[in-house]
């Protein structure tokens, strides 16, 4: 089986050299000034992009950890302990991870401001992303599943808690996140119609055509169905994260087909250089992952792999190449996509 959207190219490339071509950012008022504040204390070295052929230096880093604390603490206020304990211990031991790098709301917030809108807009829904996501991982994660032991260096959420509190504390999760964005998405800056359509794009994305999709392939299917299984398990996460963000903001039908199709590259391209790391790494260290999911490198070799990061890296690129109009807030969605296969910096606190 054989899917356009991991398609090889022939060439990969590694961080260049950037030009001086420097561009002001004004994502927002609210960054403009963390930016300013971060910079005077501890300043962090842009990182440069490629838009639309030119070469543009943007600080991807306080842009994103500014993000984080704006996040973390909302996602704490959001699950707190309550009874039963247990249950919500299990939810908040995984969704407020600190080697979680909240790459599905940012890339919300960051879609959302692309067409001008209010990042208070998007943090409920943005909270809501990293819920779903993290009972994905949950799930993920379980002995009938892909039998992770551990996540981000951490022991695993049923090895902590038990495959009971796992497999109820991702199902009060799901749910969790759809509440989350109708009681606080404020409604004089989202209109009703465009919330709907947020949590069908969620239920469909999370669905039995969508992620669930593919986590029954990762088990049942064969190995050539590893394309539909990182399109579906990853891409689903990252199309979702970019689509709400543009559908929060009132972003037309064609801009966010072109979300849709600019996130789904970025998330697989993501997992693919994952897969690249981590075979890499096996064959430094001559050792075996134990857990059952697929690995496109392993599958395909490292040479295949990384001409597919590429060919995912230029079509993520070139969607984003059609928002030309409004400049320089498209600057944090291209950062992320030479962020996925370059790692110029960690996002996230040491465990």
């Amino acid at each position: 089986m054989v899917f356009s959207l991991l398609s090889s190219s022939p060439h990969f490339y590694f961080p260049r050299k950037p030009t001086n071509l420097i561009l002001p950012i004004r994502c927002s008022a609210a960054y403009s000034a963390a930016s300013s504040s971060s910079s005077s204390s501890s300043p962090s070295p842009p990182v440069s992009t490629t838009t639309s052929g030119s070469s543009v230096q943007f600080d991807l880093k306080t842009y994103w950890t500014t993000l984080i604390a704006e996040i973390n603490q909302k996602l704490d206020e959001a699950i707190p302990i309550r009874y039963p304990e247990r249950i919500y211990e299990a939810m908040r031991y995984s969704v407020l991870d600190v080697g979680a790098k909240r790459a599905p709301p940012v890339m919300c917030v960051a879609a959302c401001e692309l067409f001008g809108g209010n990042r208070l807009a998007a943090f409920p829904t943005a909270c809501a992303l990293e819920m779903v996501h993290a009972a994905s991982l949950i799930h993920d994660d379980l002995p009938c599943m892909d039998d992770d032991p551990s996540r981000r260096g951490k022991p695993s959420n049923h090895t902590i808690f038990g495959v009971d509190m796992a497999i109820l504390a991702g199902d009060a999760l799901f749910p969790l996140g759809f509440r989350h964005i109708v009681s606080h998405t404020p409604s004089d800056l989202v209109p009703e119609p465009r919330l709907l359509r947020v949590i069908a794009e969620i239920a469909r994305a999370v669905g039995s055509t969508g992620m669930a999709a593919g986590q029954f392939l990762d088990l049942e299917g064969g190995p050539n169905s590893i394309e539909y299984v990182q399109e579906k398990k990853f891409g689903e996460m990252g199309e979702l994260s970019a689509v709400c963000g543009g559908l929060l903001a009132g972003a037309e039908d064609d801009e966010v087909e072109r979300l849709r199709r600019y996130g789904r590259a970025v998330g697989v391209l993501y997992q693919v250089v994952d897969d690249i790391i981590e075979e890499k790494s096996k064959r430094e260290e001559d050792s075996e992952r134990k857990g059952k999911g697929k690995n496109y490198a392993r599958l395909y070799g490292i040479e295949k792999a990384m001409k597919v990061a590429e060919e995912l890296r230029t079509k993520a690129k070139k969607e984003l190449d059609g928002f030309e109009e409004y400049g320089e807030t498209a600057v944090p969605l291209y950062s992320f996509v030479d962020y996925a296969v370059d790692r110029g910096f960690s996002v996230a606190k040491s465990s």
